[in-house]
């Protein structure tokens, strides 16, 4: 016989998959984005915004 651990676990319920599906669900994601022009929302928003950079990692040096 064999113990189903599954029920021992005190884990919320929500309604989100336990699978992630990512190679399905990338493109619906994508599409998404493109039908509500998230990109050029986000861009409008900070459009007169100062312009911030962040340098990852070290600097380049050519000895």
């Amino acid at each position: 016989m064999t113990t189903n651990y599954r029920d021992t676990l005190n884990l919320p319920n929500t309604d989100f998959s336990m699978k992630a599906g990512l190679p399905r669900k990338e493109p619906e994601i994508l599409d998404l984005w493109s039908r509500t022009d998230l990109y050029g929302k986000i861009r409008k928003k900070y459009e007169n915004k100062e312009l911030f950079l962040l340098h990852d990692g070290p600097p380049l040096c050519k000895w």
